[in-house]
């Protein structure tokens, strides 16, 4: 019943379908309202916008509110936790709420096999809630509208058809969580009505103000410049327009939070004078590191941009405020971009985003929970998605600096929200651009391709390669030869340490395709242990959006045990299937983070469609020494890059950051 895990994390799963036009300025910010929806705010959204406005406001809510992650956790959950051993399921899962569960699952023609999820996603009363509203399995991953209408026909025998009020408010509920999984945090008004006509809901306005009256969505006001620029004196004579945001409360105060500390940090920090940055600007490796330590000086919150070679200018950041005396950490998004940190910054001062968050990593904390540090800063910072952005900033102290570095050109995060962008278009703390560009060919190619430009390279030394086929059988056959003879023979870096990037999972150049043709050359084998043999390169995935490389080493009763970088993980054999795939191919979110002596990009015919300038750039970049691109969409490859830079997501972010700093300037 539930899709292919492989299929649900295809590369296009960040890519929304629904676009909204890119937004601008905001001289207003939006607050959760139904005005001009035609109904009243119940008692719980009532609160809801009360809390938002007091976070909005710097106060503490009045009561509990649910944000994007606890406030200065003493230990953060980990949004793309370090590989460990698969903890075994809570006992609660294994006995009488299973039971029920699995007996109602029967009873709708389910499998059963979903019962122990269905109690993570619904709790112990899973059985119950599944009778009285068949429709909450779509609460359980990877579910589909038609396949709960089934569920819920069979169980109510023939009842409650598309207009059912349970259907429709969990259809609600369904299309905006599938939404984040695209990168949104809130759909347009009339996108997500759109969406429910196409689900047989009869009369979708009715529906979204009946969601909005009962609190299962929150609805904004935003501005819509669409219409074009108005002057000053249509301004006067009548209200700018604007467009309606539904959202989840879950991300709604997730992006609220992050806004309130991203100010609370620009707010409380004061240049004391006492360190001499002046002088460690004068020491620095390059004008780009320079004018990054002059501008962390001065602010509590600064934004950094640049590519692969700029990552030397926020560590050279961190050693000049180390030697200065402060309590300075460099933040990698992966353990392989922690390691490229080296030789620039102590070991020592260094750490994983996964790690500093679960507290395994980095200086740990204070009495009050937050981070025991003076400097932060960030690498891979278009990494972020608003959530994990959240919990970060909220676990900075006051006073403290944030400096948010990465390349602006890559791919968003695979969770909701585009962190990093917005804060660079809403334009409230210093930023500085690197002007230190990545060397070689491979560095030459993928600038211009940062600039929507396609253009040959000079590559003496075969740094680029461009292989054309005729269709997926050669591009699979092609890319085979490359990773096991071409490239050690010619380049001299070895097949394991060589990555393939795809732009799916499936189809005849997937990744599925090209791990089993790479795994047949180069660690043929029975496949003995669900499907693997010591040797084989694989991804563990323990969550949405985490895609760690490793090595199988052996298995035995208690799983498939792995070498990830060092760290052993035993995964258990039930969740071999969903957790772990072969990984001598990759799609680029899963490269993301990481780059290797030589990559290998497979673009087949058929891939066109589902490119994008940022796609195409971090791929390509994903080589050190030596990218080789096997190609079959021919004139389109130009195309995308001139023409498609990035798919849009819809965010509150960068409006509620525009606002924050009109209000306090205007104080």
């Amino acid at each position: 019943m539930t899709e292919d895990r492989e299929d649900r994390d295809r590369e296009d799963r960040a890519e929304p379908e629904e676009t909204a036009g890119e937004e601008t300025a905001a001289p207003r910010r939006p607050r959760p309202s139904t005005e001009g929806v035609g109904s009243q705010l119940p008692a719980e959204l009532t609160d809801l916008a009360a809390a938002v406005r007091a976070i909005e406001r710097g106060e503490r809510p009045a009561a509990p509110v649910k944000r994007g992650g606890p406030a200065r956790p003493a230990a953060a959950p980990s949004p793309a936790p370090a590989p460990v051993a698969r903890p075994s399921l809570p006992a609660q899962l294994s006995g009488d709420a299973v039971a029920a569960a699995r007996t109602v699952l029967a009873a709708g023609g389910a499998p059963e096999s979903l019962a122990e999820a269905a109690v993570e996603a619904l709790g112990e009363r899973a059985g119950e809630a599944l009778r009285e509203d068949p429709w909450q399995i779509l609460a359980l991953a990877g579910i589909r509208v038609e396949q709960a209408d089934g569920f819920a026909k069979t169980l109510l025998g023939g009842e409650g058809g598309p207009g059912d009020e349970r259907r429709v408010r969990a259809l609600v509920v369904w299309m905006l969580e599938r939404a984040a999984e695209r990168g949104h945090t809130a759909l347009e008004w009339g996108t997500l009505g759109a969406a429910l006509g196409q689900n047989g809901v009869a009369d979708a306005e009715e529906t979204l103000k009946a969601a909005v009256a009962d609190g299962l969505v929150l609805v904004f006001h935003v501005p819509d410049e669409s219409a074009g620029a108005r002057t000053a004196a249509d301004d006067e004579d009548e209200e700018a327009p604007v467009r309606l945001l539904l959202g989840l409360d879950r991300f709604a105060l997730a992006e609220e939070s992050l806004a309130d500390g991203l100010s609370r940090l620009l707010n409380t920090f004061d240049a004391d004078g006492s360190q001499d940055w002046e002088g460690a600007a004068g020491a620095a490796p390059s004008p780009s590191a320079a004018a990054l330590v002059r501008a962390a000086a001065g602010s509590g919150l600064v934004a950094h941009t640049g590519a692969e070679a700029a990552r030397e200018e926020p560590a050279a950041l961190v050693a000049a405020a180390r030697s200065l005396g402060l309590r300075a950490w460099a933040v990698a998004a992966t353990e392989d971009g922690r390691r490229r940190l080296a030789g620039a910054v102590d070991a020592e001062a260094t750490a994983t985003l996964a790690g500093l968050l679960s507290g395994h990593e980095g200086p740990g904390r204070d009495e009050d929970g937050a981070l025991a540090l003076d400097l932060l800063a960030v690498l891979d910072a278009p990494q972020l998605d608003v959530e994990t952005a959240a919990t970060l900033v909220e676990s900075v102290p006051d006073g403290a600096r944030l400096v948010l570095s990465g390349d602006p050109a890559v791919l968003w995060s695979p969770g909701p929200g585009r962190v990093f962008a917005d804060l660079l278009a809403a334009k409230v703390c210093p930023q500085v651009a690197s002007r230190t560009p990545d060397p070689g060919p491979v560095g030459e190619l993928v600038s211009g391709i940062g600039f929507g430009e396609l253009a040959e390279v000079d590559a003496p030394g075969k740094e680029v390669v461009i292989v054309p086929v005729r269709d997926a059988g050669e591009a699979v056959h092609r890319t085979v030869q490359l990773v096991a003879d071409s490239v050690p023979r010619v380049i001299g870096v070895p097949p394991e340490h060589t990555q393939v990037i795809t732009p799916g999972h499936g189809g005849a150049a997937g990744t599925r395709a090209l791990n089993a043709a790479l795994k047949e050359r180069l660690n043929a084998g029975p496949g003995r242990f669900g499907g693997f043999d010591p040797g084989d390169r694989v991804v563990y995935a323990p969550a949405a959006g985490t895609a760690v490389p490793g090595t199988v080493v052996s298995a035995d009763a208690q799983g498939l045990r792995l070498d990830c970088g060092g760290t052993p993980v035993v995964v258990a054999p039930d969740a071999v299937p969903a957790e772990v795939r072969h990984g001598w191919a990759v799609t680029a979110h899963q490269a993301a983070g990481r780059r290797w002596p030589a990559a290998v990009v497979v673009l087949p015919g058929d891939a066109a469609q589902a490119l994008t300038r940022a796609w195409v750039y971090t791929a390509f970049s994903r080589g050190e020494r030596h990218l080789s691109v096997v190609q079959g969409i021919e004139q389109a490859l130009p195309r995308v890059v001139a023409e498609v830079p990035a798919r849009d997501r819809t965010t509150r972010l960068r409006d509620i950051l525009r606002e924050q700093a009109a209000a306090a300037a205007a104080e």
